[in-house]
Formats: structure tokens, sequence, C-alpha cells
């Protein structure tokens, strides 16, 4: 049985930093972590229809794993498919976004949301409406760098800075959140900058993958 983090766009760089963002935490798992890439993805989910294409595919990857699967992650700030996946899976299911909100409510009254785009906002407002969270979010400010362009490591760890001192400074929020995937290689970094907790989404919703196995391991002890 196996946790899989599944990245929904197709670029394979972006799943190698999922990977490395999650390795620490095999060592604590019950079960084997893996990282898979939606090869019918696009290259990176930047808009609605991006979101709404990857819908079916994604099913149909994780569909094929479910014998296998001790649960389900979707690697992807959007959460696509993810009320679809948990509907046709009998394994915990978990979004990265919807994660990272939750693990970074628990680490500061007012978060922050660095996202790739001012064209990602729209939809991260709606979802954390739909969690009914809004008035903990400090504000979600963009870098304006598509998921391509994340690999300039240098220019992306110039501008998490840039943005996040102005989270951190005029929105006043406690404690960040990496708004994409491809964002996995700076938490560090911008944790030790900028003197807040960062939460990176992969790690924040294999963590809890992790505690849902565990859980329910307790039930079938108790059974």
């Amino acid at each position: 049985m196996t946790i899989y983090v599944i990245n929904p766009n197709s670029s394979q760089h972006v799943t190698d930093g999922i990977d490395r963002a999650v390795a620490p935490m095999r060592a604590v798992s019950p079960v084997p972590i893996a990282a898979r890439t939606l090869a019918e993805g696009p290259p990176g989910i930047e808009t609605q229809a991006h979101v709404d294409g990857v819908v079916t595919p994604l099913l149909a990857h994780c569909s094929a794993l479910e014998d296998t699967a001790s649960a389900f992650v979707v690697a992807c700030y959007s959460d696509p498919g993810l009320a679809a996946l948990r509907e046709q899976s009998a394994r915990p299911v978990l979004g990265i976004a919807e994660a990272s909100i939750l693990t970074a409510m628990t680490m500061g009254q007012r978060f922050g949301i660095i996202s790739i785009l001012s064209r990602s906002i729209p939809r991260h407002i709606r979802y954390i409406g739909a969690m009914g969270v809004m008035d903990r979010l400090a504000a979600d400010m963009p870098l304006e760098l598509g998921v391509l362009e994340l690999a300039d490591e240098t220019r992306t760890f110039a501008r998490l800075k840039e943005v996040g001192t102005r989270l951190r400074d005029d929105a006043m929020a406690d404690v960040l959140i990496l708004g994409c995937a491809g964002m996995t290689a700076f938490r560090t970094d911008l944790e030790n900058h900028l003197g807040l907790p960062v939460v990176e989404p992969c790690q924040a919703a294999t963590a809890m993958a992790i505690g849902r196995v565990a859980l329910q391991k307790t039930r079938q002890d108790t059974a």
C-alpha cells in the first residue's frame, strides 16, 4: 500500500521537486510515498480551463491505483477534482490547497498566500470562501511567474522574498503559504529570510495523509 502524491501537470521537474519535498517524511510514514506525474495534464495548471481539463484523466489515473493506494494527495494548488476523487475513491484524499490552509491556521492567526499569477487569485478566493475562512486570510499576492518560469531559481527566490515581505509587513500575515507545487524548493530559505513560518502545501497534505493512514490503523487495531 502506498500514499500516492499526484502532480496533475505534465512537468516532471515539478514532480521531482514534490518528491524531494516529501522525502523526509518517508522515515515516519507507515507506508511508502510515491510522487507521480499525470502525463495527460498541461505543463502547468494556470487557468480554470486547465483545472477543469485534468479532472477526467486524474480520476482515471487514480482509479488504476486504487487497489494499491493507502491515500491520494492531489498536488496542485487549485485542488482539481478533489470532490470527485473523494466520491470515487474509498481511500483518504487530500488536496494541497485545503491542507495548507488548515495547517497554516494552526501556526498563525492570519495567513498570506503567494500565488504564481494574478489570475490564480480569484480561484483561491472562491475556494477560501467555500471553506468559510476568509476572515483568516491576510492577502493573496502573485509572483507573476508561470509554473515553467519557477524553474529559474534565482529569479523565483528574488520574487518570493519581495512578495513575502509585502505579505508580512503590509498585509500583516503571520504565516505564509506557497501557492504552487512548483515552489517546493524554497520553503526553508524563505522561512529563514522572513522569520515567519512558511507552509509548503505538498508537505502539509502528505503529513495529513500519513495521519489519516495512522488513524485508520488505530481503527483496525481496535476492531
